[in-house]
């Protein structure tokens, strides 16, 4: 069945979705903690746009570590289905998880695969909380295992890799700044992000698309290409399609509703 934009709607939007800062304890490892709860009447899928980035998710009593995608995602849902998720920092999932990212492109593993009884123990522990309970529950079960941040140098340079490609910075100067070859450039990015330089700057070019859209409701669609970072609207309208499946128009619409 061909995807139909108009019958999903986007992570990350609506008063169903909450999102805030990891606690201090978490904070060096992770950056976010997010939930979702879905209507119970809620029906169709859910979109979630690449963002170059890697989440450990409790979803129906199971926690998985879902990897980087280079096109939106699809889960269905159930209807009145509650998600809990806590999104590593950039250059930590590797280390964390004992495995290359590009091996998870596109996956959502079992945390027990990698982790063993500890994750199944976890997963359970979190179930057996009352529902608005479970987010503190997980933060607090996955500090001891998974809270400790790595600071060795792959980590700094993927932090850094990240952070310049969000602003805008381009690859050659990002290479030059961490005294890398572009192809040592691109071995970092498969193995930190899942993918080369090149498609992770093309996934964070939209990702401040869409913070563009929020921060400003008056500004045409070619000004906002052009702050984001596109040669033009044609370029965003493309990137727009094949990262995301929908219009940049759509995407706009659904992101700022």
């Amino acid at each position: 069945m061909a995807f139909d934009p108009s019958a999903t709607s986007l992570a990350g939007t609506g008063a169903a979705y909450q999102e805030h800062p990891a606690p201090a304890a978490l904070r060096g490892a992770f950056g976010q903690l997010w939930q979702s709860q879905l209507d119970a009447d809620a029906s169709g899928s859910i979109t979630v746009l690449p963002d170059g980035c890697v989440d450990i998710l409790w979803r129906n009593g199971v926690l998985f570590a879902v990897g980087p995608d280079r096109v939106a995602a699809h889960p269905q849902l159930a209807p009145g289905a509650q998600v809990l998720g806590a999104r590593f920092q950039p250059g930590q999932a590797q280390a964390a998880l004992g495995i290359s990212l590009a091996d998870m492109l596109g996956q959502a593993i079992p945390l027990a695969e990698l982790k063993g009884r500890w994750a199944k123990d976890v997963a359970d522990a979190v179930g057996d909380a009352p529902p608005h309970r479970r987010m503190q529950r997980l933060a607090t079960l996955l500090h001891p295992h998974m809270g400790q941040p790595t600071d060795d140098l792959a980590a700094r340079r993927a932090k850094a890799l990240f952070h310049g490609l969000a602003e805008g910075s381009s690859i050659d100067a990002l290479a030059e700044h961490l005294d890398l070859h572009p192809r040592s450039l691109r071995r970092l990015s498969q193995q930190q992000f899942g993918y080369g330089a090149k498609t992770l700057q093309r996934i964070l070019r939209l990702q401040r698309f869409l913070r563009g859209c929020r921060s400003d409701a008056t500004l045409a669609m070619a000004a906002r290409a052009a702050d984001a970072g596109y040669a033009d609207q044609a370029h965003l309208s493309r990137d727009a399609r094949e990262l995301a499946g929908m219009t940049a128009t759509a995407l706009w619409l659904q992101w700022t509703r």
